[in-house]
């Protein structure tokens, strides 16, 4: 070995045995760092004069979207994290001991101060955030981690304009309680809300989960801190649509084709009160499931108060048509209603009799003066009565009541299908919309 070889190794060895080793961790160490970090801590004091709190909500699942009651039920926790430069031992000149080998120590808020947080439009009640059994991360450079976790049942404006395909926006509003801003400002962390853990609820998919700072809320004159978070949720649609949509389309549909039940039948009226009867348990029904509320305006509730109307209408009209159905031919019909229904509603009903009336003059003793001129009976002015006006026929006979009654059934079921099938377009245009824009909504 030659003499440098020597000397550096003889070096190497100086310097080794010079640089303590630091201690291994054991639980009296951690002992000791207790007890040199408590001795003198008080829990209620706060850490500085101003305390920056950073938030984070973790959502990890939708239990329950009431929008009958307007309230949203999430199960979450909030992650906060602040700075106690009481709890710090990174720096082994501030402890008599070398603590670096203890990289966390844990306590809970018992021992620990922590910031007044409370859930502002929360509907179970408010009271500030305290979960005794959590405990909080307290690192070596005094960062204070705690994430208590809980159920949050909030207030939420329920939006039911496009209900059943509707899309609603709850938030989850987090403010700081007896401490002012200038105590305590609240702030949002690199990813303010965080779903890696969320699970699907099986009535709503989850749209998006943002966050913005709120302003300042004022309490008796002072200024608290407060953040917002914003859910938003759609709502699942297969349900719905073989449930609510497409019943209440095919029953709307029925109501016309009572005017198709011939009057023979005896079910005609019947037909129509059950169809009425059914769509007002379908009212009922979807009135239960949405809010007492007049500031939003449900498009189906507006619909089924249409089509309610339509069958009230319809049974109304149904004894309307019996009733001439059930008159007998030796009661005469006006020639005014001869002369629409050869003008109008034969046409309009596509009836295969179509006969045209005009008015015909008549002398004193009623003989139709056209047919005299036809058999050249030359009559004079003193002989023609103007009061005395027939209806003359061409080419067709007259039209019976029971005839009439079929008419109309036609014009009827003409008119409805037409009515129906336009505000039921309108309605599954308009809610389709709703739903795939839902920012709109």
């Amino acid at each position: 070995m030659d003499t440098h070889t020597f000397v550096t190794f003889i070096f190497l060895g100086v310097v080794q045995t010079t640089i303590a080793t630091p201690p291994s961790y054991s639980i009296k160490l951690e002992e000791s760092l207790r007890t040199e970090l408590f001795t003198s801590y008080t829990a209620q004091q706060r850490p500085t004069q101003k305390v920056r709190v950073g938030i984070r909500f973790n959502l990890l699942t939708v239990n329950d979207l009431n929008i009958k009651d307007q309230t949203l039920s999430l199960s979450g926790y909030l992650t906060m994290d602040w700075w106690d430069t009481r709890l710090t031992w990174q720096n082994a000149s501030s402890t008599s001991q070398d603590y670096t080998r203890i990289n966390f120590l844990f306590a809970t808020e018992e021992y620990v101060w922590r910031p007044a947080i409370i859930i502002e439009n929360s509907v179970d009640g408010i009271s500030v955030i305290s979960d005794t059994s959590v405990p909080m991360r307290i690192a070596q450079d005094g960062r204070v981690i705690w994430n208590p976790a809980g159920v949050y049942k909030v207030n939420c404006e329920s939006d039911t304009k496009y209900y059943p395909m509707d899309t609603q926006g709850c938030y989850l509003k987090v403010s700081a309680w007896a401490y002012t801003q200038a105590e305590i400002e609240l702030y949002f962390k690199v990813t303010p809300v965080d779903t890696s853990f969320y699970a699907e609820n099986g009535e709503w998919d989850l749209l998006s989960a943002e966050s913005f700072k709120s302003e300042a809320q004022s309490r008796d004159g002072d200024s608290f801190s407060s953040v917002i978070f914003l859910i938003k949720l759609q709502r699942r649609l297969l349900f719905h649509v073989v449930n609510t949509l497409f019943p209440v389309a095919l029953m709307a549909i029925l109501i016309a084709y009572v005017f198709k039940l011939p009057v023979d039948s005896g079910e005609k009226i019947g037909f129509s009160l059950t169809v009425l009867l059914s769509y007002a348990v379908y009212l009922t029904l979807i009135s239960d499931n949405i809010p007492s509320t007049s500031v939003t305006v449900c498009f189906l509730s507006l619909y089924l108060a249409f089509i309610l109307l339509l069958a009230t209408i319809a049974v109304i009209l149904t004894t309307f048509v019996i009733n001439l159905h059930m008159r007998t031919d030796d009661e005469r019909m006006p020639n005014w209603l001869k002369k629409f229904t050869s003008n109008y509603l034969i046409k309009f009903a596509c009836w295969k009799n179509k006969c045209s009336y005009r008015k015909n003059k008549v002398d004193h003793n009623g003989s139709d003066l056209h047919i005299n001129k036809l058999k050249g009976t030359h009559l004079t002015e003193n002989n023609y009565s103007p009061d005395k006006e027939t209806e003359h026929k061409e080419g067709c006979r007259d039209i019976t009541w029971k005839e009439l009654s079929e008419i109309m059934d036609k014009v009827f079921y003409n008119i409805y299908m037409f009515l129906i099938a336009i505000s039921t377009f309108v309605l599954f245009v308009i809610i389709i919309a709703g739903y795939n824009n839902p920012d709109n909504s």
